[in-house]
């Protein structure tokens, strides 16, 4: 049975955590509140977690996916770009072990 996307999030969250990672939930693009105004939230693409180790204060993205979750065009041109930044660790995962 395929893990839902959120567990799969949850699990690597809980994971990152146990490493010595400060973890939140990223949420991309844009949302109205009910009040009607337009808050802009990370850019488009941009990974499901970001995290912080401790330790050494790098910064972690980690786009979240199921075992049959593939990247959309915008997530593949943030995963591209993000490469020019050497100090961030950036990667897909599809299990808390593979996020680890």
């Amino acid at each position: 049975m395929i893990k839902p996307e959120a567990q799969v999030q949850n699990e690597i969250m809980v994971a990152l955590s146990k490493c010595g990672c400060l973890v939140i939930r990223t949420n991309a693009g844009q949302v109205r509140t009910m009040q009607g105004r337009l808050v802009k939230l990370a850019p488009p693409g941009w990974p499901d977690l970001t995290a912080v180790h401790k330790e050494t204060g790098r910064m972690v993205l980690i786009e979240v996916k199921n075992e049959k979750g593939k990247l959309r065009d915008v997530q593949k041109k943030f995963a591209t770009n993000i490469q020019q930044y050497p100090k961030i660790i950036y990667g897909v995962a599809r299990s808390a072990e593979q996020a680890i």
